[in-house]
């Protein structure tokens, strides 16, 4: 660990602890006033959940008020009718503007909560400002918390002076309880020691196929058509999402690590990552040779091979946080799994012997949408 990190981890620990999630349940309270950033795959999955909850227990505890998209931005201070979201933005001469957020989501007495289903740098930009005027944002964008040490602290410190809660849970594993575990841990008194995983649910999927016989750029292909890749396949490849990941998952755990100080291997040949988007396709074939080799020398020790991250912390302080393909054993606690499935790994004072192992689906619109509105009631009340 660096010298900045080394003098950061008390206060990493304690912004850590403090509950991302600051659930203030009230009876009979008024409907939380929703605004939803993106409407894309995941923010369409999330208004077919808001859709689905009609004439059930959760009917009415949300009311959807504002949802923008990068083009043009719909507002209705009575609600917006989540099927009709698509039409209402078809329709609106409104230009989407961020400015206008906080704006939508003012008046009433119901909390105020921003839903971002983006990718997006300049919404993620927004996150600390938004908390510090007591709006509540939930994600499963990984830009505000698993880039820059500095806008990590500003959103956890945003937290704190706005009153407001960051739901996160959607940012690591798709809503399954990774970071939820972590901090719940620390707060009764644990302490972690290593935190390792498969959590990219795109090289789960590729590496619980891959059999060394087939070509694995045939495999990239296939995955990418079915949607397990983003679109250039080199972004799940390189490692740079699984970067992100660790990097939330080690400040969750009170490490205050800069991106730099993870070291990543990417699967990614010199050859292939110079190339254009649109050579990609074409250059694939530079995978397979690699690839081939790892696996036959896996498969000759008895081991598989899976797409981990690593965070170690030392008894003397000192940390090693790594993402790169491993050949693991068949009997590691992160070597089975199946589909996109996340498996990660925690080993801690309760758990030193036998790591605590959560696993589930870590990829998907309609998982990740379920993980965002579960910390959007958590917040709301």
């Amino acid at each position: 660990m660096s010298a900045v990190a080394a003098s950061a981890l008390h206060g990493a620990e304690a912004l850590a602890q403090a509950p991302a999630l600051r659930p203030s349940p009230t009876v009979g309270a008024a409907p939380a006033r929703v605004a939803l950033l993106g409407t894309g795959t995941v923010g369409g999955a999330v208004l077919a959940r808001l859709g689905g909850w009609r004439g059930g227990p959760l009917d009415g505890r949300l009311r959807l008020v504002h949802v923008a998209n990068s083009r043009r931005a719909a507002a209705d201070a009575d609600g917006i009718v989540p099927e009709h979201a698509a039409s209402a933005l078809a329709a609106a001469d409104q230009r989407s503007s961020l400015d206008d957020v906080a704006d939508a989501l003012a008046g009433g007495s119901g909390a105020r909560v921003v839903i971002d289903a983006t990718a997006s740098e300049a919404v993620a930009e927004r996150h600390a400002q938004w908390l510090a005027q007591g709006i509540h944002v939930v994600t499963a964008c990984k830009i505000g918390q698993g880039t820059t040490l500095a806008r990590w602290r500003a959103i956890r410190e945003a937290c704190a002076s706005g009153g407001a809660g960051y739901g996160d849970s959607a940012t690591v594993g798709a809503g399954l309880p990774l970071l939820r575990s972590l901090r719940e841990l620390q707060a009764g008194g644990d302490r972690i020691h290593a935190v390792a995983g498969v959590l990219s649910g795109s090289l789960a999927w590729l590496f619980n196929h891959y059999d060394g016989m087939r070509p694995f750029s045939a495999l990239v292909r296939q995955a990418r058509d079915a949607g397990y890749t983003e679109p250039d396949p080199r972004d799940d490849l390189s490692g740079e999402d699984v970067r992100r990941k660790l990097l939330i998952l080690a400040r969750a755990a009170g490490v205050a690590l800069e991106a730099g100080e993870v070291e990543v291997a990417s699967l990614v040949p010199p050859e292939l990552a110079i190339l254009s988007r649109e050579g990609v396709d074409a250059a694939l074939p530079a995978l397979d040779a690699p690839l081939r080799e790892r696996y036959a020398q896996a498969y000759k020790n008895g081991e598989r091979l899976r797409f981990i991250a690593r965070l170690e912390r030392a008894a003397d302080g000192r940390v090693v946080a790594q993402v790169g393909l491993q050949s693991l054993p068949g009997d590691h606690p992160l070597a089975g799994g199946a589909g996109t499935d996340n498996k990660v790994a925690i080993w801690s004072d309760r758990y030193r012997a036998q790591p605590l192992a959560i696993q589930g689906p870590g990829a998907g619109a309609e998982v990740t949408a379920a993980g965002l509105l579960d910390d959007v009631l958590r917040l709301a009340g």
